[in-house]
C-alpha cells in the first residue's frame, strides 16, 4: 500500500506551518517502506496533483475551531469536516468537495477510510513568523506520536 504523509501549511506564518513541522518531524525518525513526506502550501483542488495515485493518506495540517484549546491535536476523516462545492477559487474548495469532484473526474485518489487528518489547534495563523505559538509548539510531539499510530495501523 501506497501512503502519502502530506504536511499543509505556511511556515512563515506561525502556527499554520505547524503541519509542516509534524511532517519534518516525523520523516527524520526512521524511513518506512512504501511512504512518502512532502510538504505542500496548497488547498482546494490543486491538492488532488499531490495525492493522486496514493492508496493512503495521513494529512497533516493546522485546524481552528470554535471551542478549540491552541494545541490539541484532533484524529479527523474527511467525513469530519464541511463540504463546499461553491467557492471563489479552485484554494477555497473544501478538501471533502475537492475529492468528490475528483473522484467524479476518475482520479485515482485514496477512499475517505484510507485518509487520516492529523489536525492541530492553532492559536495565530495571520502572525508573520517562522516560529510555532508555545502551546502549539508543546503538540508537536503529540501530533507526530499520532502520525506514527497511524502509519503502523
Amino acid at each position: 500500500m501506497k501512503t502519502l504523509v502530506l504536511g499543509l501549511g505556511n511556515p512563515i506564518l506561525s502556527d499554520d506551518g505547524v503541519g509542516i513541522y509534524v511532517v519534518r518531524a516525523v520523516a527524520a525518525q526512521a524511513p518506512v517502506a512504501d511512504v512518502d513526506f512532502q510538504e505542500a502550501n496548497i488547498g482546494g483542488l490543486r491538492l488532488l496533483e499531490v495525492i493522486a495515485g496514493y492508496d493512503r493518506l495521513i494529512l497533516v495540517d493546522a485546524i481552528q475551531t470554535p471551542a478549540g484549546a491552541p494545541g490539541q491535536v484532533y484524529c479527523l476523516s474527511p467525513h469530519d469536516l464541511r463540504t463546499s462545492l461553491h467557492a471563489g477559487s479552485t484554494h477555497d474548495l473544501s478538501f471533502q468537495g475537492a475529492l468528490a469532484w475528483g473522484r467524479q473526474m476518475g482520479l485515482a485518489l485514496p477512499s475517505d477510510d484510507a485518509i487520516t487528518i492529523i489536525a492541530i489547534e492553532a492559536a495565530d495563523v495571520l502572525t508573520f513568523g517562522e516560529s510555532l505559538t508555545p502551546a502549539v509548539a508543546a503538540a508537536v510531539p503529540n501530533a507526530v506520536a499520532a502520525v506514527w499510530e497511524k502509519l503502523m495501523a
